[in-house]
């Protein structure tokens, strides 16, 4: 399973990261804190609907691509 990991940034300095094949939108400090939570949420995601037969079991080996 491929996913993209969406990168913005607010006015504010905090970054955003997507990743929009699972709905995902959060927040981070840095760009690299976005992506690791983006990373970490989407596996949690990927692992839950593999546990409630959503997905096929190698979803779980699910590699990120990211865009800027």
């Amino acid at each position: 399973m491929k996913l993209t990991i969406e990168l913005d940034r607010e006015l504010d300095g905090r970054w955003i990261a997507g990743v929009p094949e699972l709905n995902v939108l959060l927040y981070g400090d840095s760009r690299q804190d976005a992506i690791q939570r983006a990373q970490s949420a989407a596996r949690e995601i990927v692992l839950d609907r593999i546990a409630h037969g959503e997905l096929p079991p190698d979803s779980a080996d699910a590699v990120f691509d990211t865009a800027a």
